[in-house]
């Protein structure tokens, strides 16, 4: 797990620092990188990858060297580990990846340890990996293709261009529907469902959380969960006062660790800061899949297990006149107190711009909701009002 959160720290230290992949290639021949396959006169195929570089690679790509560990889970994903030459140290999903010939780290991998692999492509992601190590790449002719998966609906996507890459479009099609059609239940789950107010606790001294244009948040959203935090940054530090003022319905954690959910709350409870958070104090502790980390085909494990988390109530289902509800790690009993119905005092909207974050909205409650509803349907003078509240619950 600590290797896992060096590995996330890192990867937002590079995205602060603007070092991330660009599309802005050194390009060669025409705007043509001129690489591995090329220089060995065997066939090519040109292809535009993700950043709009425009890269020569071999018709054949058997050997491939993987970057990050969101690029190697998806080549297990696809059942082409075969061609996997090597990746990197932290490439550990599935635990066979840890077997794979080690190339150093996604921030500075070794150029030649890659390139004593003698790979056919090699494949990198703008969340992680840097321009220098594709340039340099690049320079030494071997062919690199970038993805920059932004959403989950991205994610899917660059799935089906890296299995187009190694002529695998059958395995592409086929992982990307049953990815989608999971995603569709899990929609189909929370149609009727308004989403929760949720703070995704990326660090917590300092407090980092995430923007609304990250990968993590699309998947919340999935989820039914809206960051409670919006920022155009997407690692945004914000201080404890702020989320104070909020009040997130919940908050949300990341961890493979079994333990870690009862181990957080009890150690949030013992805060005198974390004690002014409703959710704390409901034990609206969301402990998620490390999967939410990756732009892989994992993501979507880490959507179905937070739209359980938070919304419990639309995964219950009846067996032997008792309720059961589904977790992902298998079926336990849930009891939740309903924190929408629960008025959030003191909440003074104000301008965050200066630090580009915007004020949230504080969601209607279903009762606020109803009402409005039945305001709504009353006209003066007409019975339809008696009539609408003959089948209404406040």
């Amino acid at each position: 797990m600590r290797r896992r959160w060096i590995f996330l720290c890192a990867a937002i230290f590079c995205a602060m620092l603007g070092c991330a992949i660009y599309a802005a290639p050194c390009a060669l021949s025409g705007g043509v990188f001129i690489q591995s396959g090329a220089a060995k006169n065997e066939p090519t195929k040109i292809v535009t990858d993700e950043t709009g570089r425009r890269v020569a690679i071999p018709a054949d790509v058997k050997r491939i060297v993987s970057l990050a560990p969101n690029l190697t889970e998806t080549i297990y994903a696809l059942g082409l580990e075969e061609r996997l030459a090597g990746d990197t140290d932290y490439c550990d999903t599935p635990p066979a990846a840890k077997l794979k010939p080690h190339v150093g780290g996604a921030q500075n991998p070794s150029l030649e340890a890659i390139v004593a692999l003698h790979p056919d492509l090699v494949l990198a992601t703008t969340s992680i990996n840097r321009i220098e190590t594709v340039d340099g790449l690049a320079k030494v002719g071997v062919a690199v293709y970038t993805t920059d998966p932004q959403t989950v609906r991205g994610m899917l996507e660059s799935t089906a261009h890296i299995a187009g890459l190694m002529e695998a479009e059958a395995q592409g099609s086929a992982l990307v529907a049953k990815l989608q059609a999971r995603l569709d239940a899990v929609l189909a789950r929370l149609a009727d469902v308004p989403p929760v107010h949720a703070l995704f606790v990326v660090w917590e001294d300092p407090l980092i959380t995430i923007g609304q244009n990250t990968f993590i948040a699309d998947a919340m959203r999935w989820a039914g969960a809206e960051s409670v935090i919006l920022s155009r940054q997407k690692w945004p530090r914000i201080s404890f006062e702020e989320v104070v003022r909020l009040q997130p319905e919940y908050i949300v954690f990341a961890s493979d660790h079994a333990g870690f959910g009862a181990e957080e709350l009890g150690a949030l409870r013992s805060r005198e800061a974390w004690k002014q958070l409703r959710a704390v104090e409901l034990g609206h502790i969301a402990v998620i899949s490390e999967e939410i980390n990756r732009p892989s085909p994992g993501l979507v494990d880490a959507v179905e297990q937070l739209a359980r988390e938070v919304h419990p109530d639309a995964f219950r289902e009846m067996e032997n006149g008792k309720v059961k509800i589904e977790n992902g790690r298998g079926q336990r009993q849930m009891t939740r107190a309903n924190f929408g119905v629960q008025e959030l005092k003191g909440l003074k909207p104000r301008d965050l711009s200066a630090n580009g974050l915007s004020p949230l909205k504080r969601r209607p409650t279903n009762q606020e909701r109803a009402a409005e509803a039945l305001r709504a349907a009353i006209k003066p003078g007409s019975t339809a009002g008696s009539d609408a509240c003959a089948g209404a619950t406040l």
